[in-house]
């Protein structure tokens, strides 16, 4: 198939029809119509039947279309980043991406201590999921990245900031007083409770889950969720306990809930990420100190 055959094609998958088709990628019906046969000619099978007005791909046309749909998302990638090579990056500007957990306390931190130095620089912060972040760092739409998970990625350069541990929020009463004043929680403690679990595979639940492995401990998990800060808003409803890495445990509202460390200490990484292509700016290596020092200042 030739590039204009996919084009057609993919338009009709979409639309379902030769005139919405030609609607969308602005040509004639006839010339839709053209392509189509071209490329049913060409494949030595047919793409799509007619049905009540309407075109019903074939189960050959099914087959093909996940290819076709990856090849348009890599196509699309082609676009973002050739337009942001053409835009380039203005002088007074810095991108900034975080994942979400430290975005609440770190970020802010760190954005005081910058904007000591750079009062006139617009910084634009979007809080995005980590394989988010890395997709746009190899796209070259922001300038530096924020994760807790090293990203191997021969476009990316990484840099080590910090070192955050697990902790455990715990929603008062669960524990006696006695408990809660000791100050850490092990994990046979743990698992008597019940625990609001992280999903596999984020960077922390992958690494509480190894720790648990090793440990050999089952936890009473009552739910699993996506988000620390979401983990975090359950435990000060009491729903369960909270296993956060600092930065969020921060946010925490000690009325609501005790913080403990976990024993045996369990440590998540902080890491700086940006594109091995551009330059790395002035501002951008201010910016990752200052989320240093910020990350220092949350115990």
């Amino acid at each position: 198939m030739r590039l204009r055959h996919i084009e057609v094609f993919n338009a009709v998958m979409l639309t379902g029809s030769v005139s919405a088709a030609a609607r969308l990628i602005n040509i004639t019906q006839p010339a839709v119509s053209r392509t189509l046969q071209h490329a049913e000619l060409q494949l030595g099978f047919a793409l799509f039947q007619r049905v009540r007005g309407r075109l019903k791909p074939t189960l050959e046309a099914q087959t093909l279309y996940p290819l076709i749909e990856r090849l348009f998302a890599q196509l699309d990638e082609v676009q973002r980043l050739s337009a942001s090579l053409q835009v380039g990056r203005g002088q007074g500007e810095l991108r900034v991406l975080t994942v979400l957990a430290l975005s609440y306390e770190v970020f802010p931190r760190a954005m005081q201590l910058f904007r000591a130095k750079y009062p006139g620089v617009v910084v634009h912060h979007q809080a995005l999921h980590s394989p988010q972040i890395v997709s746009s760092l190899v796209l070259q739409e922001s300038d530096v990245g924020y994760v807790f998970s090293a990203a191997s990625h021969p476009a990316l350069t990484q840099e080590r900031l910090a070192e955050r541990r697990v902790v455990c929020a715990v929603p008062k009463g669960l524990l006696t007083a006695r408990q809660a004043a000791g100050g850490t929680l092990t994990m046979a403690q743990l698992a008597g409770l019940p625990v609001i679990g992280l999903d596999g595979r984020d960077p922390l639940g992958m690494v509480l889950g190894h720790a648990l492995q090793n440990s050999e401990t089952r936890l009473r998990e009552v739910m699993s969720v996506q988000t620390y800060h979401v983990a975090l808003a359950l435990a000060h409803h009491g729903v369960g306990v909270a296993l956060v890495e600092s930065c969020t445990a921060a946010s925490a509202d000690l009325d609501k809930v005790d913080i403990l460390a976990l024993e045996p200490a369990i440590a998540t990484t902080v890491h700086a990420l940006r594109p091995t292509a551009r330059p790395n700016s002035v501002m951008a290596r201010h910016f990752t100190r200052c989320m240093q020092q910020a990350l220092t200042q949350i115990v």
